[in-house]
């Protein structure tokens, strides 16, 4: 059993940036792809991006992509989601996963509790 806990949202203004991260627990994270995915209110919970259990391979949602990075360290057993120059239509519960094999559907295994992410203009 994974646990997976995400930390590291708030409030920020258009163009701040943010780092969150999802600290696991109950298992190491070597055999996982990581991905994060976001939901807005009355909205369905969107892919933003996965990472493979070596790091070798990354994908990000196009509405991300140049803007966020993600990333994961071993030792910590921690994955990390950098996210610069925000933008109000980011605010959302953002949710870490881990599953294994390569997914951008929300049919991973494991789910933290999300973390909420606002952004003002």
């Amino acid at each position: 059993q994974v646990q997976l806990v995400e930390s590291g949202g708030g409030l920020v203004q258009a163009g701040d940036s943010l780092r969150l991260s999802c600290a696991a627990s109950g298992h190491t994270l070597n055999r996982y792809y990581m991905g994060w995915f976001r939901q807005a209110p009355g909205k369905e919970r969107d892919f933003v991006a996965t990472i493979s259990p070596t790091g070798g391979y990354i994908h990000y949602a196009d509405s991300v992509k140049g803007r966020f990075i993600v990333s994961r360290d071993y030792a910590g057993n921690t994955v990390y989601l950098q996210m610069n120059s925000l933008k109000p239509e980011d605010t959302a519960v953002y949710y870490c996963a881990a599953r294994i094999g390569y997914s951008v559907a929300d049919n991973y295994d494991y789910w933290g509790q999300g973390t909420q992410v606002t952004v003002s203009s």
